[in-house]
């Protein structure tokens, strides 16, 4: 079978064909992989009294023993019904057992989770070469697969939503599938009953996700908090909020910082500052960006500001270093204020 384009995916998903024993689901998406196995997973095992059995394996533990694979293959279930092996993660060993059972899977079904694999990994070339292996790509939505995503759930679970709905999602959420899934979910379990969604109600559930990531993120990194920068810096990234917008974000967040500096140095309280601060920073927030004001001379805030800059211009001229530069910058931030 060989290898599906990625805009393929949905659709051979929505009727897959059992005629391969192998498939490997890939990309940088690991969301979408693992939605994908699971789809995979689900249909060929069936329900009812003809439903079969799922083992899975992890990549470490075909490491440790490679034979494992090729018993599970092997072995016949006591109540006949199909078996999937669904194998999470790659293993150096993978591609050895695959190459000595391939031939010998019969009705068994193995469903790999894979990350971002060259067109030159060994395990993608095995699979992609093979007549009874199919290769799935998964990669990061576009918006326009994600707005097919957001109609398609809603019209499912026949819940009506407002024009704006889509695009509200579409801000807020990243290109994450896993975590659009579990959005998706919540949303639709909260209109379960009146089967309608309107754009407030969207704002108020969803809509704090990417801000409360990123006000993390520039917290940590104004405060001086390497570990909880990188933690919530990860989360952003992976999750699809799109570097452009963490620059942008923390250059607004120091400019205005840099405001109320020189009202503090004009002679006023910092809480006083805050109290009438319009708009003002969420309660959450009020201790930590107290503590930035406290930390922050306005010297220092004006060589944070040039910094940002440098890194929007960099970042803007090489968009495939973008993730790096917004990483490196951060850090660097980071450690001035830790060292305040």
């Amino acid at each position: 079978m060989g290898a599906l384009k990625a805009h393929e995916v949905a659709r051979f998903l929505a009727r897959p064909r059992a005629d391969a024993g192998i498939f490997l689901a890939y990309g940088p998406d690991a969301g979408l992989v693992r939605e994908t196995i699971r789809i995979l997973a689900t249909t060929f095992a069936g329900a009812g009294d003809e439903a079969g059995s799922v083992v899975t394996l992890d990549g470490g533990e075909i490491d440790a023993d490679p034979a494992l694979l090729a018993v599970e293959v092997k072995t016949v279930s006591l109540f006949g019904e199909k078996r999937i092996i669904r194998v999470r993660g790659t293993s150096k060993s993978l591609v050895t057992t695959l190459k000595e059972i391939i031939g010998e899977l019969g009705d068994t079904k193995i469903l790999i989770e894979a990350g971002n694999l060259t067109p030159k990994d060994a395990l993608r070339a095995l699979v992609e070469a093979q007549s009874t292996a199919l290769a799935l790509p998964c990669y990061a939505d576009s918006d326009e697969t994600l707005n097919t995503l957001f109609r398609e759930t809603f019209a499912q679970h026949n819940i009506r939503i407002d024009p704006e709905v889509v695009q509200i999602l579409r801000e807020n959420l990243g290109n994450d599938r896993e975590i659009t899934r579990r959005e998706l979910e919540k949303l639709t379990l909260y209109a379960a009953d009146s089967k309608q969604l309107t754009a407030e109600q969207v704002l108020e559930l969803c809509a704090d996700n990417g801000a409360t990531i990123v006000d993390a993120i520039i917290d940590a990194m104004g405060t001086g908090h390497p570990e909880k920068l990188e933690i919530s810096l990860g989360r952003a990234l992976n999750s699809g909020v799109e570097a452009q917008r963490l620059l942008r974000s923390a250059s607004l967040h120091f400019a205005q910082l840099r405001q109320w500096r020189t009202a503090v140095d004009s002679g006023k309280s910092i809480r006083e500052v805050l109290a009438s601060a319009r708009p003002k920073p969420h309660f959450s927030r009020t201790a930590l960006v107290e503590q930035q004001l406290r930390l922050w001379s306005d010297t220092a805030l004006a060589a944070v500001n040039e910094r940002l800059q440098q890194a929007t211009r960099d970042s803007r001229r090489q968009p495939v270093l973008s993730e790096s530069i917004v990483q490196r910058t951060f850090l660097a931030l980071c450690m001035m204020a830790a060292t305040r």
